[in-house]
């Protein structure tokens, strides 16, 4: 009993170690919800600091091109690296199902060796048994009424589903950058526009100045110049700050971190298109051949046709082809008795009719699920039919509404200009008040305003149109909406 009690002893102190340190090697729930959870740096996940990003591929002396700039997020952006991986995979599960049209060799070699007593005569007589077996095991599905066709089929469609999503990821990808990029072109035309503003309310309150020093003026006309100076050097600010965040946003779109500096050509070294030469009809048409997610779509009907196949052929037998040949080396030793030994090549030959008589409904009910989801998918597809013509008709819309107000932003900014120039020309002259000339002077910062997002919402909604029409995947299209 005193043995017992030691050893009781014994083992109950390495089992106090491990509860007094259960606390600092298990997670630990928060222990209050008023304040955040305080955690250690043991407890944070090792991998938390491996997604760190190098921008080396963007060089910051180059003024990039839109293309350019497509061209390198589809090198490195990870949505695309994603979904090529998936891709591959998936093309390789459709190997797997191919595979099972052929037949499966598997080679087995063992070595046995048994030691036993034998009863013989009259005593027990040791015996010792060494067997070395060589197998080949071949197996092969002679037909199965569609089973295995039904998955590879699947298998197939599904590889196809995964190269459409593969488009569908370089399509958003290309999509991203170029919303950022005009962005950007919108930010830094506002920044343009901004300054120009600035200049001119600093020429008028100039000349302000100038006429209270000759008595021309009265001080609140100079505080009222001072103050729409005051006011454009604040929409500067907010156009800069603007400008960063576009930044940063086509700097995320490209895959890199966005502190990356990327310059880009001006907007006005773009040439902005006037009209299309393709009908909305002719998009909606072209959408419809080209949209990877509606083909994404069309190859799960696919997938839901092949599996029903697959399970209308779980009715029917399957017949099975399988030969063993085995060669056999077999040793035998025993006591008072000279050794044998003896080599033959034994195996068999199998022919398995397997077909399943009664399953409680299982085979019917997993067909009916079968022939739903077929159901589903093409609704799903024509739902996304629907969908992607209402996205084109849109696009087109809104890009010709953009066309007329870029025609009109035009004639706005030259009604505006001219307006501005008459009015501080007559306020020199003491025709014109101060109030005319703040006032022409606000139209027309509202017209350079008007001016810059005019142009970028017309390259914007023609990149809306290419991203729903699927124009956007196309490089020679890609390179023509420039």
């Amino acid at each position: 009993m005193s043995i017992c009690r030691q050893l009781s002893r014994y083992m109950a102190l390495p089992m106090l170690v491990l509860v007094s340190e259960r606390p600092a090697l298990t997670q630990q729930a928060p222990v209050s919800p008023e304040h955040p959870w305080r955690y250690s740096a043991q407890q944070q996940p090792r991998d938390a600091g491996r997604f760190s990003k190098s921008p080396s591929f963007v060089d910051g002396e180059k003024t990039y091109s839109l293309v350019e700039l497509i061209d390198l997020a589809e090198a490195h952006n990870p949505e695309t690296r994603e979904a090529w991986e998936l891709a591959r995979g998936q093309v390789a599960a459709w190997g797997v199902a191919r595979s099972e049209l052929f037949p499966t060799l598997t080679a087995l070699a063992t070595s046995q060796t048994v030691r036993r007593e034998v009863f013989f005569g009259s005593q027990f007589t040791p015996q010792t048994i060494e067997a070395i077996n060589a197998t080949l095991s071949l197996s092969y599905t002679v037909f199965d009424f569609g089973a295995r066709a039904g998955r590879i089929d699947a298998a197939k469609a599904q590889a196809l589903g995964r190269n459409f999503s593969f488009n569908d990821a370089h399509r958003r990808v290309i999509y991203s950058v170029e919303q950022a990029y005009y962005n950007v072109l919108n930010a830094e035309g506002q920044e343009e526009a901004a300054r120009a503003s600035l200049d001119n309310s600093e020429a008028v309150q100039k000349a302000a100045e100038d006429r209270l020093k000759q008595g021309l003026a009265t001080l609140p006309d100079v505080l009222e110049a001072r103050s729409a100076k005051a006011q454009e050097q604040f929409d500067l600010q907010t156009t800069l700050g603007a400008q960063k965040v576009a930044h940063g946003n086509l700097a995320t779109a490209m895959g890199v971190p966005p502190t990356t500096e990327i310059h880009v050509e001006p907007i006005s070294a773009l040439q902005i298109p006037e009209s299309l030469s393709q009908t909305v009809q002719q998009a909606i048409l072209r959408a419809f051949r080209q949209r990877p997610d509606l083909l994404t779509d069309l190859a799960d009907i696919q997938i839901a046709n092949a599996k029903a196949k697959q399970a209308r052929a779980q009715f029917y037998p399957s017949l099975t082809f399988s030969a063993i040949p085995t060669l056999q080396s077999v040793f035998g030793f025993q006591q008072n008795y000279s050794a044998g030994h003896v080599t033959d090549l034994a195996g068999q030959l199998n022919l398995t009719l397997s077909w399943t008589a009664f399953d409680g409904g299982a085979r019917k009910n997993n067909l009916e699920e079968m022939k739903a989801y077929v159901r589903a998918a093409q609704a799903g597809a024509e739902a996304s039919h629907d969908r992607i013509a209402n996205e084109v008709w849109m696009a087109y819309a809104n890009f010709e509404t953009a066309i007329g107000q870029r025609q009109a932003a035009t004639a706005f900014l030259e009604a505006a200009s001219a307006s501005y120039t008459a009015a501080i020309r007559s306020y020199n002259y003491g025709v014109r008040t101060l109030l005319d000339v703040t006032n022409s002077q606000r139209v027309l910062a509202r017209a350079r305003l008007a001016d810059v997002i005019a142009r970028t919402q017309v390259l914007a909604t023609l990149s809306d149109l290419a991203y729903a029409a699927g124009d956007s995947i196309q490089p020679d299209a890609r390179r023509s909406h420039r």
